[in-house]
C-alpha cells in the first residue's frame, strides 16, 4: 500500500478504498494502480471484511481516469493486460463492491466504477468515456451493454462527451444519488443493507449475477445452481427459517 491508495478496516465488516492523488484528479499513475492492486487483495484475503467502498479523495474527482503525461512519457500503446486493477478482469473478488462516486468518472474514472458490483453517485458527479477524444479506446466498455441499453451506450462512446448523476440513475449505471455531503453515508447504508443477508447466501447471489452475464439462460440457470449449494447446505440455511419463527434476528456465522 501507498499513501497514493488509503485503506480503512471498519469492525463492521466493511473496507474503505480511497484514491489520494487530489492533486492530480485522483488520475490512475503507477501508484495509484500498485496500491489498488494492493487494496483489492487485502479486501478479498480478510475474511472479516464483507463489503468494500471504492471512492476518490476530494471532492473535484473520483478519478478522472489515465495519467496522460505518463502514457506520452512512455510512448503507451496498447495498455499491457495487467495494467490496471480491475474486478472482474485483471482481478477475482468475491465479495462486493460499491463504487461511491464523488466528483468527475472519466474513461478510467468511469472503467474502475464500472467494475464495481454497486454504484452510488453523488449529485455532483459526472460520467464520461473520453477516449474518442484523445485518440485512444475503451475496450474494457465491452460489459456495460449488460448494465444500460445499446443506443445510450452507444452514443456514450461515440460522442466522448458526459452525462451527469442524474442520467446515470436514469440509464441505470447508478444505483442510487445522494447529495455531496451524504455519499458515503449513502454507501454505507447500502453496504449495512447488504451485511444483514448471510454471507454465503450474499455470495451466491452475487456469483448469480455475475455467471447470468457470462453465459446464456440455459448455461447459467445450471451453473447458478450449482454456485447455490454451498448456500443451501450451510448451518445459515437453517439459522434464516428459524429465526423468522423465532420473530428474531438471525445470527450468521457464514458456514
Amino acid at each position: 500500500m501507498t499513501d497514493a491508495v488509503l485503506f480503512e478496516a471498519h469492525p463492521d465488516g466493511i473496507a474503505v478504498i480511497t484514491l489520494n492523488r487530489p492533486q492530480a484528479r485522483n488520475a490512475l499513475g503507477a501508484e495509484v494502480r500498485a496500491g489498488l492492486f494492493a487494496a483489492w487483495s487485502r479486501f478479498e484475503h480478510d475474511p472479516d471484511l464483507r463489503v468494500a467502498i471504492l471512492t476518490g479523495a476530494g471532492d473535484r474527482a473520483f478519478c478522472a481516469g489515465g495519467d496522460l503525461k505518463e502514457m506520452t512519457e512512455r510512448g503507451l500503446t496498447v495498455p499491457p493486460r495487467d495494467m490496471f486493477p480491475l474486478p472482474g478482469d485483471t482481478i477475482e473478488l468475491t465479495k462486493p463492491t460499491i463504487a461511491a462516486v464523488n466528483g468527475v468518472a472519466y474513461a478510467g474514472g468511469w472503467m474502475i466504477a464500472q467494475a464495481c458490483d454497486l454504484c452510488v453517485a453523488s449529485t455532483e458527479a459526472r460520467f464520461a468515456v473520453t477516449e474518442v477524444k484523445v485518440g485512444r479506446s475503451s475496450p474494457w466498455a465491452a460489459p456495460l451493454i449488460h448494465m444500460i441499453p445499446q443506443r445510450i451506450m452507444m452514443e456514450i462512446l461515440l460522442t466522448g462527451n458526459p452525462i451527469t448523476a442524474q442520467r446515470a440513475h436514469e440509464i441505470g449505471l447508478v444505483n442510487r444519488l445522494a447529495e455531496p455531503a451524504a455519499l458515503m453515508d449513502t454507501a454505507f447504508a447500502l453496504a449495512r443493507e447488504i451485511l444483514q443477508g448471510a454471507p454465503l447466501s450474499v455470495r451466491a447471489a452475487r456469483d448469480t449475477v455475475m455467471l447470468a452475464t457470462e453465459m446464456g439462460r440455459s448455461a447459467a440457470l445450471a451453473a447458478a445452481r450449482h454456485a447455490s449449494e454451498h448456500a443451501y447446505r450451510s448451518q445459515d440455511a437453517q439459522e434464516g427459517p428459524r429465526a423468522f419463527a423465532d420473530k428474531r434476528k438471525p445470527r450468521w456465522t457464514g458456514r
